[in-house]
């Protein structure tokens, strides 16, 4: 990857709704370039989808309930841990696995309606799957900050600079 596709996917990944003629003009190249470089990202899987980042807590009474599951497991022979984070992913439930260091081996995050339904993911779904050997569940109780975006109501809080 060279540095003018980095600096197109940092420019994307801080605002995915940007026009190509927007991020054109702002890297100083074509529009046809900036569609072909685009297009060649997403066919190499580079750039995987587009999303917007939603405050659920606004304008609704029904926001889902968030879980960060830590889950230890036995890895398989051969796989390692890819065939066990394949199973776990594959429910709809999970947004997120990822492998970690640390006393735990994954880190799932999922989302219900209530914890009672989470409860049910896990123990219905999560720790019935012959490689998993413990859990331990944290349920998300305010956002603060996410993909770098501030969670607030202030605008102030919106411009924190930290200083060195």
């Amino acid at each position: 990857m060279n540095s003018t596709e980095r600096e197109l996917l940092q420019l994307i990944e801080k605002n995915g709704r940007l026009e190509t003629a927007t991020i054109a003009k702002l890297m100083g190249i074509s529009v046809d370039e900036t569609t072909r470089m685009l297009e060649k990202l997403e066919k190499e899987k580079v750039i995987l989808g587009y999303s917007a980042i939603i405050d659920w807590t606004k304008g609704t009474e029904d926001g889902a309930v968030t879980a960060m599951i830590d889950v230890k497991v036995t890895p398989k022979r051969g796989v390692g841990f890819d065939k066990v984070a394949e199973r776990i992913y594959r429910f709809p439930e999970v947004k997120a696995v990822y492998l970690m260091s640390g006393v735990y081996d994954l880190s799932v995050s999922i989302e219900g309606k209530t914890m009672a339904e989470v409860g049910r993911f896990v123990s219905e779904k999560l720790s019935t799957i012959d490689s998993v050997i413990s859990t331990t569940t944290h349920f998300i109780l305010k956002k603060y900050k996410h993909d770098g975006l501030v969670f607030s109501d202030n605008d102030e809080d919106k411009r924190i600079v930290v200083s060195p």
